[in-house]
């Protein structure tokens, strides 16, 4: 049994065709794990064995795999490189202690190389760069490796160099002295150790006085520079030819962080209306805190949830608390994952991965534990990116529609960026996503995975409505029909609040002029409002109700009269405030040949887009455009800009905010909401 020490957790990372499989597959055959390194094009690695993945050659979930070398357990957690796919990667980040971004040698960096840098940066998790196949462009290195140092940092420095034209790399952090294939080994060695020495008092001082530091002085010094991201080193491999695989399995094993040296995970606790931040210590003894990063649902076992143990154990057979309702469940069935494969344990200790199976309380990003009293637990510290290009679905046979709702609740629950919406005013159920790729994989699940066909089409884009000026309206409600009548009277204040904010509901009842116990039937009657709109059938956002007085009958006045009191008040206030209709504003970036950057620009100035930044990347070949646009203008943008750049650009998307949408698509979308309520 391996303990909190012997751990090292470590997530691949970086954009698609850098090669962050292959690279696992020669780690897990250098480890021993495997008698022959696993083949994309065959099929047969070990981290993408989903059929999908198989077929598309490239990764679309998280999977988790093990090496065991010079005494450690290293979880090796295979991500996607797709943008689309972004939301997996981020939930990746909340079980690793060390994060390794792969770039490949021939592309450079890329942009979601970029986007992983700013997390890893504002998480400030210990992090590695490693230039993979360097076979491809041993020429190239170099240049990469300035190229990362004035992209991320003059924090980044090597690790190894390549050597023999890109056929070896060596080893400069233990390496005074030798030859490489461009710059020195004593100069890189040297610039390494001073970096790490000045991240710790001690060492610096040590390495003053004396011109070196004891290697166990060195070793913690190291890891408070990964910790404080004054050091990201960055190493040469080749997942092909094997260049580096040795070398950077020995890295992972010697230097990667354990549970107990790594930048501490964050929680926060609930206490009444206060959050208390607080953290987990991966301590045997301590109460048991584990923290679910992802599930799936296997055909055989049903649900699979793989978690991280923060703090404390987990037992096969113990009984457990399941997340902020704390309901008692019992540990059945606990593995260690090696991709597909369940390998059974009977304990996963303080720091380690592991997986449960067939307990349906378990979801996404809850938390297991002991106590009732960390109910209230949550990890902190994670945003994921808001979904919003979407497919209005529809069952293709009748009497699927149980199945199909079925089948999107288990898409959802695996991949935290898909959303199911119900449009109630287009009577459309919307399956929501990061792009136009991550919708088409679901739904390519939906039918080779679990035999569900169904038709898509654009659904409505998600409009808000919002008030523009402050109102205040009176409503009574009085019904008499013979027996106990229904009484009821509220006057509102509406008022529109900052771009963002949400909803709002006061109560300045005084006096008893309304019972405390009729109020909540009162916001009740306002937030059924809030859900259908009030001009267009969109939802209202950003602005506060206020109840400010009201009549009550001592024997009429029921919780339904003041729902229909609080309804028809608020309709009527918001009928008063000057409504506008809100569209979503999305943030665009855009990598495109050079040559395009003409014909790109000028379709996105016909698409209402506000342009702000556009330079070349760091290969001197494409354009990175950002611009801020209307969601609304982007519904043909895959294909459009398919045809503009001959299937060479890429585009990434995440919401920005709300700002109101031209007059005409007001005048349209009132229309249209007043047509269909006639």
């Amino acid at each position: 049994m391996h303990t909190t020490q012997d751990i090292r957790n470590i997530v691949f990372t970086g954009h698609t065709g850098s090669g962050k499989t292959s690279l696992i597959e020669a780690l897990l055959f250098q480890a021993g794990e495997t008698t022959q390194a696993g083949d994309i094009e065959k099929g047969s690695t070990v981290t993408d064995f989903d059929p999908l993945e198989q077929e598309h050659q490239h990764s679309l979930y998280l999977s988790v795999a093990t090496a065991h070398h010079a005494g450690c357990h290293i979880n090796l957690i295979d991500t996607p490189g797709y943008p689309d796919f972004q939301g997996q990667v981020q939930t990746a980040l909340s079980a690793a202690d060390t994060v390794v971004v792969v770039i490949n040698a021939s592309a450079g960096i890329e942009p979601m190389s970029r986007k992983i840098m700013e997390w890893v940066s504002h998480q400030r998790l210990p992090c590695m760069v490693v230039i993979n196949r360097i076979d491809a462009a041993p020429e190239k290195l170099e240049k990469r490796l300035q190229e990362i140092t004035d992209v991320f940092g003059r924090d980044c420095l090597p690790l190894e160099l390549p050597v023999n034209h890109a056929a070896q790399v060596v080893d400069v952090y233990d390496h005074e002295s030798g030859t490489a294939d461009f710059s020195s080994v004593e100069a890189a060695h040297t610039s390494l150790i001073e970096q790490v020495v000045e991240a710790n008092e001690a060492a610096m001082e040590h390495y003053l006085e004396e011109g070196e530091v004891p290697a166990e002085e060195l070793h913690e010094a190291f890891e408070q520079a990964l910790r404080e991201n004054h050091l990201v080193p960055v190493c040469f491999t080749s997942a092909k030819t094997g260049a580096g695989i040795a070398e950077l399995l020995d890295i992972l094993a010697k230097l990667a962080p354990n549970p107990l040296e790594a930048t501490p995970h964050p929680f926060i606790r609930h206490q009444g209306e206060k959050t208390v931040a607080t953290w987990a210590v991966p301590d045997l003894d301590k109460p048991l805190l584990a923290h679910v990063f992802h599930v799936e649902f296997d055909p055989f076992v049903g649900k699979l949830a793989l978690l991280r143990v923060h703090q404390g154990s987990l037992k096969l057979g113990s009984q457990v608390l399941v997340g902020a309702e704390g309901k008692p469940v019992k540990i059945g069935h606990l593995y260690r994952l090696q991709g597909k494969e369940r390998i059974p344990v009977q304990q996963a200790v303080a720091g380690d991965i592991c997986a449960v199976a067939k307990i349906n309380e378990i979801e996404p990003d809850t938390i297991l534990h002991e106590r009732h009293e960390d109910d209230g637990v949550e990890l902190s510290g994670m945003t994921l990116p808001t979904p919003l290009v979407g497919f209005a679905l529809r069952a293709k046979k009748r009497g699927d529609e149980q199945k199909l709702s079925d089948v999107l609740h288990k898409l959802v629950a695996e991949d935290p960026c898909l959303r199911i919406e119900y449009d109630t005013a287009a009577n459309e159920t919307v399956l929501r996503g990061l792009g136009d790729l991550h919708l088409r994989i679901a739904l390519e699940r939906m039918d080779k995975q679990y035999h569900v066909e169904v038709d898509a089409a654009p659904p409505r884009i998600p409009y808000r409505e919002t008030i523009t000026q402050s109102v205040q309206a009176q409503y009574r409600h009085k019904k008499q029909s013979g027996g106990a009548g229904q009484f009821g009277e509220v006057q509102l204040e509406v008022e529109p609040l900052e771009r963002g904010a949400g909803f709002e509901f006061v109560s300045r009842i005084v006096g008893g002029a309304i019972s405390g116990s009729l109020v909540p039937a009162v916001e009740k009657g306002v937030r059924q409002v809030l859900a259908s709109g009030a001009i267009s059938g969109h939802p209202l956002m950003d602005l506060r109700v206020t109840l400010l007085d009201g009549k009550m009958h001592s024997v009429d006045s029921k919780e339904i009269a003041f729902v229909v009191a609080g309804r028809k008040a608020f309709m009527q206030a918001v009928a008063e405030a000057r409504p506008i209709i809100l569209e979503p504003v999305v943030d665009l970036e855009v990598t495109v040949p050079a040559a395009a950057m003409g014909d790109i620009s000028g379709d996105l100035a016909t698409r209402r887009a506000q342009i702000h930044h556009a330079q070349a990347d760091e290969t001197g070949v494409n354009m990175v455009i950002q611009a801020k646009v209307p969601l609304a203008e982007l519904e043909d943008y895959a294909s459009r800009l398919n045809s503009l750049t001959a299937g060479e650009g890429s585009w990434a998307i995440q919401f920005s905010h709300y700002e109101p949408t031209t007059a005409k698509t007001q005048q349209v979308l009132m229309a249209q909401y007043k047509a269909a309520d006639d």
